[in-house]
């Protein structure tokens, strides 16, 4: 009873920070937004530019040795991307420059134009970050609300750039450490997220939009209180464990890529060279260009792509995943920028697509399952992308959902691909586990 007296003022004070916030976050998200729309309609263009012009390929070495020397000259610590954004919210430093953003929009745009694999996560959170960081210097923010910015500025890029707000809010919560969330930014990154993805479809932007036309079945168990196929729920599970393999697969061939580069080669420009010349020997090896660039539809009507690893039929091989895998490692593992998360939907979707016809499963939910189970092993954020399985497809198999993403989620390891995201909870119960409270 004595608590109630309190209340009114425990009210008002939370109107009023929520009032300040969305004052704070509106032009984080305007700007990313807009920004976003931007990256978007160059990509595209990019992308026809490039399937009209396949000779372009050849000057994928050069356009390393640009994307070197534009970071080697402007770029200073903005190289460091996605995790200088988390490095900088966990521990506040130098914080994240202004000129993150066009760096990487005009970087990753080049990777695109002459056929690096990557995606466009990377690029549309670390201009969120650039812009909340700069918009947090202008107004002379706290450390602690300067913080808080930074999670709303990945919270806009990513519902921006996948059309997906409230996985953008909660990515931007579960992303800092493994198995911990963030509730400080919970309804600012919401907002920002929203608000972002408002202002990017406001430009005229459409996202891709994939369908699962399968309808679940009640289970033939013969068990009552069921509501779903108990036999394609265990198929789902053995899926979520080759998903999770594939997001440890993943994650570390593109460390090691890394690593093992800049150890051995020493002339720095030279490892996008040998990066790019690696990567037209594959399109030569396997006679195809159907790994280059995002992957999200095909220059040719039955190339490999996620929007036909949805599509019944043998235009998905059932090695489609693993050359994805290892383009995009050596895409991003030899200096080209770009993100991760859209070939994580590619291998994930062809995986998918795969295992759907080694259980005799549906292809569609398969590949979508794979399409976010994958994302969710590498990015260690099995919440947000059971979340945006829901945004992407409908509630229909939102169980399925959650146990391939969750089971990927433990079968992944505690490697991810962004290499500031802090240790939190372990994936296990054992002497070694851990908890922050």
């Amino acid at each position: 009873m004595k608590q109630n007296k309190y209340l009114p003022k425990e009210q008002f004070t939370i109107a009023y920070q929520l009032l300040r916030w969305t004052l704070l976050v509106t032009p984080v998200a305007i700007v990313t937004g807009s920004l976003v729309a931007l990256f978007l309609w160059l990509l595209d263009t990019v992308t026809h530019i490039r399937w009209e012009h396949p000779w372009l390929l050849f000057l994928l070495p050069v356009a390393g040795v640009l994307i070197y020397y534009m970071y080697k000259l402007a770029g200073k610590n903005a190289e460091k991307g996605n995790n200088l954004i988390m490095d900088e919210i966990h521990q506040p430093g130098g914080g994240v420059p202004a000129r993150m953003a066009p760096l990487v929009l005009i970087t990753t745009i080049v990777t695109h134009l002459f056929g690096g694999s990557a995606g466009r996560e990377g690029t549309a959170v670390q201009i969120g970050g650039s812009m909340a960081g700069w918009i947090g210097r202008t107004l002379g923010l706290t450390q602690r609300d300067t913080r808080l910015l930074l999670m709303t500025g990945i919270a806009a890029g990513f519902g921006a750039v996948f059309g997906t707000p409230v996985t953008g809010a909660v990515f931007a919560l579960e992303v800092l450490a493994v198995g911990v969330m963030r509730y400080d930014a919970l309804v600012p990154c919401l907002i920002a997220a929203v608000l972002a993805d408002v202002v990017c479809s406001a430009w005229g932007l459409t996202h891709t939009h994939y369908h699962i036309l399968y309808q679940a079945i009640p289970s033939t168990a013969g068990v009552p209180f069921l509501h779903m196929d108990l036999w394609l729920l265990l198929k789902v599970i053995v899926a979520g464990v080759a998903f999770g393999l594939t997001s440890w697969l993943f994650s570390t061939l593109m460390h090691a890529i890394k690593h093992n580069a800049n150890a051995y080669i020493k002339i720095p420009w030279l490892i996008p060279v040998i990066g790019g010349l690696v990567i037209i020997s594959l399109c030569y090896i396997f006679q195809t260009t159907d790994y280059l660039g995002l992957g999200v539809t095909s220059e040719h009507p039955n190339g490999v792509s996620i929007v036909n690893a949805f599509k019944a039929g043998d235009q998905i091989s059932d090695w489609s995943w693993l050359l994805k895998l290892v383009f995009t490692a050596i895409t991003l593992g030899m200096g080209f920028k770009g993100g991760e998360v859209t070939p994580l939907f590619f291998m994930g979707a062809t995986l998918g697509h795969a295992i759907a016809g080694w259980l005799g499963a549906p292809v569609d939910l398969m590949a979508g399952l794979g399409f976010i189970a994958v994302f969710a092993g590498a990015t260690n954020t099995p919440l947000a992308c059971t979340i945006m399985g829901v945004e992407l497809f409908g509630t229909s198999h939102v169980i399925y959902f959650a146990v391939a993403c969750f089971t990927a989620y433990y079968f992944s390891g505690h490697a991810g691909i962004y290499s500031a995201q802090r240790p939190g909870v372990a994936k296990y119960f054992g002497k070694n586990h851990t908890s922050q409270g």
